[in-house]
């Protein structure tokens, strides 16, 4: 085990980043002229960002504007975890989250993968909501992270810790 080499496969957002495209889309949705009258608006409630309007195709729309943010500050829309428009009142909403960690049942699926169809020697690990992948060979890990990165997963992944 001394000559192993691994790195951890996460998911994680830049909250940070979050914060900012909700600042821009809600300054954009504030002073854009097809937005002017509707009640449109973007805000954050603790860990939810709420989204209303007076119709159903304006909230979209303010949802449209957000993830149009999010890319910009090279946010992936596979942690945006957006509900369907509901009305409430007069009012139609829209509620999204942002995904973070690695469920068990999505580390499973990227062990099943490294494992039907990567390199032969490498070993997984789950750890909570991070998953630890180790390796003799750093080229193998190379490859797994190609593998990972190549496979259409409905959350966005990242490397950290390359030992």
């Amino acid at each position: 085990m001394a000559g192993d080499s691994s790195f951890d496969v996460v998911s994680k957002v830049d909250t940070m980043e979050v914060d900012n495209a909700l600042n821009m889309a809600a300054k954009e949705v504030s002073q854009r002229y097809d937005f002017k009258g509707t009640g449109a608006s973007i805000k954050q409630s603790g860990e939810l960002i709420e989204m209303e309007a007076n119709g159903e195709e304006r909230v979209k729309a303010v949802l449209d504007v957000f993830q149009t943010m999010l890319v910009r500050r090279k946010v992936s829309l596979k942690a945006v975890d957006a509900g369907e428009p509901r009305l409430s009142g007069k009012v139609w909403k829209i509620t999204a989250s942002m995904k973070q960690g690695i469920t068990q049942d999505n580390a499973k699926k990227i062990a099943k993968l490294i494992r039907d169809e990567g390199p032969k020697g490498i070993r997984t690990q789950i750890q909570g909501d991070e998953m630890r992948v180790f390796g003799k060979s750093r080229n193998d890990l190379q490859t797994v992270q190609a593998l990972v990165r190549e496979a259409d997963l409905d959350f966005p992944v990242q490397f950290v810790n390359y030992r």
